[in-house]
């Protein structure tokens, strides 16, 4: 059959599906729904709705936008708003996903969750360190090559884990804790739950993920012989709601399993603990183990497709540095990065994440309605130019006291109490909705112009 028009089957989507799922799927994607639960209690369900937006159906969109502007990768989504900042915006996002936080985070949750409560707290970072060593050097080697990522992720480490996790599920939805309609939600909760989870989303980074993974997924379907544009598109879609629909019912059953566990278990810091905390109390030291096991092993494919991401990314950006070369910079520095602890990582991240994410938003948005404006660069511009400073503004905000308790974070902040949304991080949403109307204003008004000029007839020269 002619690879033109080569069609894939069911079979097919589910690998690939599986492999989005298994990039997708890791360390912040266990730990956050989990302890959003015992934050939103009875009020568990508006707030997963609200986390599903920005960690499940915000990714879809991402690699919807790929497909439809046809781009090559997260450069080239972006370049409508100029080069320059096409390749800034790549960077953050990269150095987000790969060595800064996201590839770091997949070493330190695991441990923590599986390992850490097992050793004494004087012994815990040698075992970090020598788990870390272990973790990025089992990474490296998965992603050497990346056309072994398909069958490194898709088909042998996602059936595994999802065998895993539906044990526990088992038991936790046969004999609940305590049922969700009795336990007290955290302040704010009670009436900002919805918005409250649409921010908790930020931490899984999966919408700026799905930006940076578009390259691997599409490299992953063209290797199965669809080559055509359109037909590339429409494969990678079906995949992507394969596997972000599977995360999505997944996401739900931990904001469930946290809400449960409030009545029993005191609020952790970041989800950890509570999990490993449920799991002792389902299957004891058997569960310990067992949840030991799932994290390391879907927090390592996570690590593989960052890995092979980054590498691609910037390998074909600055194609002197090799793949390899970018590879082993982002394991070398997500190794010493993990070494400094779950907690500092989180901290870190956060006014990053606060940052990239309304920029994310924006130009997902804008991509994927793109044909409607011709991707006219104006659009673009106007709606970067509004969103960028509440954006941020909200990342100082978010940040660690020593830049958010600062005077000149103070003074500026002032601007932000005056943007409606601003309390609860949402101050980008107006200032970019109004960049929008601006652009297509703009576009629409330069329209008209040149279909004015066209039909002004040009006087003969001899008359």
């Amino acid at each position: 059959m002619n690879e033109q028009t080569k069609k894939l089957g069911f079979k097919n989507y589910i690998i690939i599906g599986s492999l989005l799922f298994g990039m997708f799927f890791g360390a912040g994607n266990l730990i956050f729904p989990i302890h959003l639960g015992q934050l939103a209690g009875s009020h568990w369900l508006a707030a997963g709705i609200g986390f599903l937006l920005t960690g499940t159906i915000m990714p879809l969109l991402a690699i919807i936008a790929i497909s439809v502007t046809q781009s090559s990768g997260i450069y080239d989504l972006a370049k409508p708003i100029s080069k320059r900042y096409a390749t800034a915006f790549m960077l953050l996002v990269c150095a987000t996903l790969g060595p800064l936080f996201a590839m770091p985070r997949t070493a330190t949750v695991p441990f923590q969750m599986g390992f850490a409560s097992h050793i004494s707290e004087s012994n815990q970072q040698l075992w970090l360190l020598v788990y870390s060593l272990i973790f990025f050097g089992i990474t490296y080697w998965a992603s050497r090559k990346p056309s072994n990522i398909m069958n490194t992720i898709g088909k042998f480490l996602n059936p595994i884990f999802l065998i895993l996790l539906a044990i526990i599920f088992g038991f936790a939805f046969s004999r609940p804790i305590q049922g969700t309609n009795v336990v007290i939600s955290a302040p704010g909760y009670t009436h900002g739950s919805f918005l409250n989870g649409f921010i908790q989303g930020y931490n899984t980074m999966d919408c700026i993920a799905g930006l940076l993974f578009g390259i691997t997924v599409v490299a992953a379907v063209k290797g199965l012989g669809i080559n055509k544009p359109k037909e590339v598109s429409l494969a990678t879609l079906k995949s992507g709601v394969i596997g972000i629909g599977l995360e999505a019912v997944i996401y739900l059953g931990l904001i469930w399993l946290g809400s449960t566990s409030v009545s029993m278990y005191k609020i952790s810091i970041d989800g950890g603990i509570a999990f490993n905390q449920i799991a002792a109390h389902y299957l004891g030291l058997a569960g310990q183990i067992l949840l030991a096991i799932m994290t390391t092993l879907t927090c390592l494919t996570t690590a593989v497709g960052l890995a092979v991401s980054f590498s691609d990314a910037l390998h074909k950006k600055f194609p002197k540095v090799s793949y390899r070369t970018f590879n082993m910079i982002a394991i070398g520095f997500s190794f010493a990065f993990a070494n400094v602890g779950l907690d500092t990582i989180i901290a870190w991240s956060m006014p990053m994440l606060m940052f990239l994410y309304p920029l994310a938003i924006t130009l997902i948005i804008l991509s994927i309605a793109s044909p409607l404006f011709k991707r006219d660069s104006r659009v673009y511009i106007w709606t970067t130019v509004f969103t960028i400073i509440p954006a941020l503004l909200d990342a100082i905000k978010a940040a660690p006291d020593i830049i958010s308790g600062s005077a000149f974070a103070k003074f500026v902040l002032q601007i932000d109490n005056f943007l409606p949304g601003s309390s609860v991080g949402m101050g980008w949403l107006l200032p970019a909705t109004i960049g929008i109307i601006f652009g297509l204003v703009h576009y629409g008004a330069n329209s008209l112009k040149s279909r004015g000029s066209e039909l002004i007839v040009p006087e003969s020269k001899n008359d």
